[in-house]
């Protein structure tokens, strides 16, 4: 049985750990109803945005435009969200294993793929592998803001447009709820439509173009691929602090249980000291009978 010191000491230790754990749980939760409250207004207002992307790529034929052209090299550029910061559970490992994954796939093609990080432990991780990092953008969460956002979306958007890689594709959590994030592989370029399927019923839909087809879309469809980023980094942002939120009541919650277990063990050890001290006094008195 461990000495009254040793579980003082282990009890001490493990009460300041709760006290970070339960601290850091109450930072993440009022984050994350800011967090999730943007997410939540700005979901529906993009998911709008993206079926008339579609629609509006489809109208052009796809290939008459440059952010929907299939192209027939297949040089990828995956974009990892990742976060800054750890004591999120499983949020981190599960990114870097599915990118990982998927960079296994393609590193024996002609082209293999390449890869933007977002979020330092992504940086990290991939920075110890000869997997080619094109751009990390480790500080896009400390000025978290659509203007930022759109800095980043140009960019990716421009190596695509440029012909430098053939497909953009985003490995990011989706926010459910607090105890619940998804992963998601989503492809961001060339913007995907639904071709036509022989004998299926497809919905017509006119667009008269004023200005020209070339300029609106020129001007258009970069907006709302610029809101699409925007989205995705907020997913990631709200489904990080959700993790980090769940961890951090778990790591509380053992904690308690923990301090359970130290003070039985605390007060059994205490009452054998109590005991040995006892009969040490009255075997030294019966002793003394005896003298």
């Amino acid at each position: 049985m461990p000495s009254l010191k040793e579980v003082r000491t282990r009890i001490a230790s493990v009460k300041s750990t709760q006290q970070i754990t339960s601290a850091m749980k109450m930072v993440a939760a009022s984050k994350l109803r800011r967090a999730q409250a943007g997410i939540l207004q700005l979901r529906p207002f993009a998911g709008e945005q993206k079926k008339l992307l579609q629609q509006l790529i489809a109208a052009t034929g796809g290939a008459k435009s440059a952010y929907g052209e299939e192209r027939a090299t297949n040089r990828i550029l995956y974009v990892a969200f990742s976060s800054n910061r750890g004591l999120c559970g499983a949020y981190n490992s599960n990114v870097i294993k599915q990118t990982a994954g998927l960079l296994a796939e393609e590193a024996n093609t002609e082209t293999p793929p390449a890869l933007v990080t977002i979020g330092r432990k992504g940086t990290e991780f991939f920075a110890k592998t000869p997997v080619k990092v094109v751009a990390s953008y480790d500080s896009l969460y400390d000025r978290l803001s659509y203007a930022s956002a759109v800095e980043v979306a140009d960019d990716l958007i421009q190596l695509f447009v440029s012909g430098e890689y053939d497909r953009v594709i985003f490995i990011y959590h989706r926010f459910k709820n607090a105890v619940v994030q998804n992963l998601q592989v989503e492809q961001f370029l060339p913007v995907e439509y639904e071709h036509e399927q022989p004998g299926a019923e497809q919905e017509e839909i006119e667009y008269i173009f004023d200005p020209s087809k070339e300029e609106i879309l020129e001007e258009l469809i970069p907006r709302i691929l610029k809101t699409q980023f925007f989205k995705a980094l907020l997913d990631a942002w709200a489904s990080e602090l959700g993790a980090r939120m769940t961890a951090m009541s778990q790591a509380t919650d053992n904690a308690s249980e923990l301090l359970k277990e130290l003070r039985l063990t605390y007060n059994k050890a205490r009452q054998a000291a109590i005991t040995k001290e006892i009969l040490e006094i009255v075997g030294g008195a019966e002793a003394l009978k005896n003298v």
